[in-house]
């Protein structure tokens, strides 16, 4: 066996045509969005994912604002398919039990209660990692698990407020706006699966599992990227520019016959095919433009000619003329998601929901060419698979559920 295949075999995976984490199982007491997108993610992955929820009500997305389908959750459903739902009370000893005999069989647990909580139930990575030595714990929390802030609550706007992040968006003229999509919890989602796949990797050569602190505060201050840099290195707060950019032109959006396109013109040869493609190639040389420096000294100047043109043929004609650039509609949600490319990607499912029947989602967009990801199970209902989970890898039979159910343990 080569080293390929026994690193993979070691990691719990298949080599070929399966999900690339099958075989690992993730006990999940997360809630809301970092770490449910993230178990997720790992679901899609092929990792089985028991979630833990709370039998009055689970995740508090389940209760949230905005569409249903038969009394699901819209918000519940776009970070939770492909789990199982397990609804445990584990506040009580007779659910730390249960919870214990879940760990006893998982490679990786996550959690996202503020710090302290978990302790008080012995279920904290001090109290378990000797006991499951072979255990990943990943803790998501607002400001970390030590210092100062450890105790505040956090969520996505607030972060991306006390970032910077606000303060780089929005109009030149305008206040700070944070971004409608919860960028943080995204973030954070995305780099607890990078955690958690390198902390298994890590496992098949060191044998232990480990602790995983990460906050969803130290993944808005990443997030800045080249905007903290700015100010790190030139000592000054990076403008606001909308829709535009403060040190680049073309690079906002424009208006045309039926709606706006955005255009990114980020470099000299694309200015000049930009002029070109608008019909205007000697604006390329123009003294006003020749330069990134005098486009954007001249950028209203720029914009107002731009569009002059661009108000004669609609978004839509534009982008098929300016498909060799990077230009393109700005669309509303309805004409994002009705557009064909949604279908041919594969991004668009349709799943069979136990209650609420076929509901459509966005599905997962990693394309793995040996071990495609499964993005095709639906989200479960509350308490879904309980029983089932209680009794296959727990050791409960009918009758120690139906206790465990008689006393609300479970529901």
């Amino acid at each position: 066996m080569d080293s390929a295949a026994q690193a993979a075999l070691t990691f719990g995976m298949s080599t070929s045509g399966r999900p690339p984490l099958e075989g690992i199982r993730v006990v999940d007491f997360s809630r809301v969005i970092a770490g449910p997108m993230c178990t997720q993610i790992l679901s899609d992955m092929g990792a089985e994912v028991i979630k833990i929820e709370n039998p009055d009500g689970g995740d508090d997305t389940r209760k949230g604002a905005g569409p249903r389908a038969a009394g699901e959750s819209h918000f519940f459903m776009t970070f939770n398919r492909g789990k199982k739902s397990v609804a445990l009370d584990f506040t009580k000893p007779e659910g730390q039990a249960v919870v214990h005999k879940l760990l006893a069989q998982a490679d990786v647990m996550v959690e996202n209660f503020r710090p302290g909580v978990l302790k008080r139930y012995g279920l904290d990575y001090k109290s378990i990692g000797e006991k499951y030595p072979r255990l990943i714990c990943l803790s998501i929390s607002a400001y970390g698990q030590t210092g100062p802030l450890s105790d505040r609550p956090g969520y996505d706007p607030v972060l991306q407020a006390e970032s910077g992040m606000m303060s780089v968006n929005g109009e030149a003229d305008g206040e700070g706006l944070r971004h409608a999509i919860a960028i943080v919890d995204t973030m954070t989602a995305i780099h607890s699966v990078a955690a958690i796949n390198v902390a298994l990797f890590a496992r098949t050569g060191t044998g232990k599992g480990q602790h995983i602190d990460l906050a969803l505060y130290d993944t808005a201050l990443v997030s800045l990227g080249n905007m903290g840099s700015y100010y790190l290195i030139g000592g000054e707060q990076p403008r606001r520019a909308g829709n535009g950019h403060f040190a680049s032109a073309p690079n906002n959006s424009f208006q045309t016959k039926n709606g706006k396109i955005y255009m990114a013109v980020a470099n000299q040869k694309l200015f000049a095919d930009t002029c070109k493609a608008l019909g205007h190639p000697e604006w390329a040389t123009d003294p006003r433009f020749a330069q990134l420096a005098d486009r954007v000294a001249n950028k209203a100047e720029l914009t107002r000619l731009m569009e002059g043109v661009l108000e004669t043929d609609t978004k839509e004609n534009w982008a098929h003329k300016l498909r060799h650039l990077p230009a393109g509609p700005i669309r509303t949600m309805k004409e994002a998601l009705d557009e064909p490319e949604v279908r041919r990607r594969g991004m668009l499912k349709t799943y069979q929901h136990s209650k609420a029947g076929e509901v459509p989602i966005i599905g997962s967009n990693y394309r793995f060419s040996d071990t495609p990801v499964d993005d095709t199970r639906p989200p479960p209902a509350l308490g879904e698979h309980t029983d089932r989970v209680l009794a296959t890898l727990a050791g409960l039979d009918a009758a120690a559920i139906a206790v465990l159910r008689q006393k609300k343990v479970v529901g």
